[in-house]
């Protein structure tokens, strides 16, 4: 008898529901010995909602009613962890392969646009955006936005708000800290000046994107090696599509375009791509390739 208060196990039909269900709508590829961490993750969500049962909740997410709570069980599945000026290799071919034409953009006039794709707390746009300000104090002034997606309403509203703990900023240096960081009683909080050309937005990248306009830089780390292989090739036309001309694809360090001439892209460096097909000859390539 469990003790009162207490959910039970984690059936193997309600784990295969659940995982089901990740998959469809999010992409997550969750194999039966996960089933344990499900479980483990998941069972606050039952006290949460007075389930008494694993039944119940997988009842509860797969309804039409159990849409909210869906986002709430991603939230709790997936994995939170960010840094700032992670990978740092990836802000070294930012400066040294991509800045040089976005600085022809600026003078010119014309617009820059990044995305972070998965941005967590929002370490990650918020560094791209120090490190870019400090290389290049014209987009200050310029066009230059980052767009800062993820799937999970509650990190968003963490980056949105832009405070740290000094632990969680550990990745910057002291004089980023001064220029960008404004100290507060142990808390760190991103200043105007790097907060203004930063907009965060709940994204679930296998839904629809509504953007129109194309990016010079993608950012997609650690996010794809959560979906399957399929999932993943089904992204890769996705994120060319979406890419100025050029443009340039950071993914995480275990994640990999194999082979990247299929998808349109070339290797510039340790998991970093250059867009280099035009979309006509990439659409014609894949589907021959199906």
């Amino acid at each position: 008898m469990r003790k009162s208060g207490m959910p039970s196990k984690l059936s193997k039909s309600a784990f295969e529901a659940i995982a089901a269900l990740a998959h469809r709508d999010f992409g997550l590829r969750i194999v039966p010995e996960k089933m344990t961490m499900v479980q483990s993750r998941l069972r606050h969500r039952l006290r949460a909602l007075n389930l008494q049962d694993f039944e119940a909740y997988s009842t509860l997410v797969c309804s039409a009613q159990g849409a909210d709570e869906r986002r709430c069980m991603i939230s709790a599945l997936t994995t939170n962890v960010s840094h700032f000026f992670r990978e740092p290799h990836h802000f070294d071919i930012l400066s040294q392969t991509v800045l040089p034409d976005l600085k022809k953009r600026i003078q010119s006039g014309g617009r820059i646009r990044i995305w972070s794709a998965g941005c967590s707390n929002g370490q990650e746009p918020y560094s791209i955006a120090m490190h870019l300000l400090r290389a290049e104090p014209l987009l200050a002034q310029a066009d230059f936005k980052i767009l800062a997606t993820d799937i999970d309403p509650k990190v968003i509203a963490h980056a949105q708000a832009g405070i740290y703990t000094g632990h969680q900023t550990t990745g910057v240096c002291e004089d980023l800290k001064a220029e960008f960081l404004q100290s507060g009683d142990d808390t760190f909080t991103m200043t105007q000046t790097v907060r203004k050309h930063v907009r965060f937005r709940e994204l679930n990248l296998l839904a629809d994107w509504p953007m129109q306009h194309r990016f010079d830089a993608i950012f997609c780390r650690n996010v794809v090696i959560y979906f399957d292989h399929d999932t993943q090739e089904r992204l890769w036309p996705r994120f060319h599509g979406s890419m100025n001309a050029d443009g340039t694809l950071f993914l995480g360090h275990s994640e990999r375009i194999s082979p990247p001439a299929r998808f349109g892209f070339k290797t510039i460096g340790t998991t970093a791509y250059k867009k280099i097909t035009a979309p006509g000859r990439l659409h014609a390539s894949c589907s021959g390739d199906r």
